[in-house]
């Protein structure tokens, strides 16, 4: 199959991405304007850079590219992001759950508002934005909804109860949605990275370096890619290519799935 039919299917479609302003997020909205989607970017940032994201962004692909602001700790804004998303590019086609935080301490001092914030954006805003897109799928026979979980949704490391926790539990609603949309033309399905050179990680690499007392440079050695046993980064741009892969209709029999991208972490 060519990259053209492959693509092919996916043209015209709308797909809201989360967290898109930076780092996997952004280069996953690049991916699919590139193929001919039309994207709305949720995320956080100067508000300067993102509009100067979004207009290039245009400008390059020829698609539509709106911004959200929306808060997805907060059950309102993500209604009102939906409402937007509808005036702006119309039906929502498909969602791509990518938007994350993290915090690393011991669980006896894990702080309790970090806890309640990791598990409200990495896990509960997924569950929101499936329900809200879920009856429009349904009602047009097609739709697909991507979480970007991690190899933390399918193992655990100290120090990281809140996000481990997050990422099992997202693995849990891809499956229960997988089955529920599975009669309807909706495939939903997770992608667990590996580590990713992302801000998200340049400041977890500081976090657990001063949990542990080790120098950043050991972190990155003996902790984060020790358990990779490719001794590389998973790549940002092969992770957009995996999510333009599975909305495409090659894809459409994929459903429920793990799609493991961790350079063999969970192999071990």
């Amino acid at each position: 199959m060519t990259e053209a039919n492959l693509t092919s299917s996916i043209e015209g479609k709308n797909v809201l991405v989360t967290g898109a302003t930076s780092g996997i997020g952004l280069g996953i909205a690049k991916a699919l304007a590139e193929v001919g989607c039309n994207v709305m970017i949720n995320g956080l940032g100067d508000l300067s850079e993102i509009s100067t994201i979004r207009e290039g962004l245009e400008a390059s692909t020829g698609q539509k590219v709106v911004y959200s602001p929306a808060d997805l700790t907060k059950t309102s804004e993500i209604e009102a992001m939906f409402e937007d998303f509808q005036s702006t590019l119309g039906q929502v086609d498909a969602v791509v759950n990518n938007a994350g935080c993290q915090h690393v301490s011991p669980i006896e001092t894990f702080p309790t508002e970090n806890w309640d914030q990791i598990i409200a954006l990495n896990l509960t805003a997924a569950f929101h934005t499936s329900r809200l897109s879920f009856s429009g799928m349904k009602e047009r026979g097609w739709g697909r909804i991507i979480n970007i979980a991690s190899a933390h949704g399918l193992t655990a490391s100290p120090f990281k109860s809140a996000y481990v926790a997050s990422k099992h539990g997202l693995l849990g609603l891809t499956k229960t949605a997988a089955l529920e949309g599975a009669e309807f033309g909706i495939t939903v399905n997770a992608i667990c990275p590996g580590y990713v050179k992302t801000p998200l990680v340049e400041n977890q690499i500081a976090d657990t370096a001063r949990a542990r007392n080790m120098p950043e440079g050991d972190v990155i050695s003996k902790v984060i890619l020790e358990r990779q046993p490719t001794k590389s980064f998973t790549e940002i741009e092969h992770i957009a290519a995996m999510t333009v892969f599975l909305l495409s209709h090659a894809a459409s029999n994929i459903t429920g799935s793990e799609l493991k991208m961790d350079g063999g972490w969970t192999a071990m």
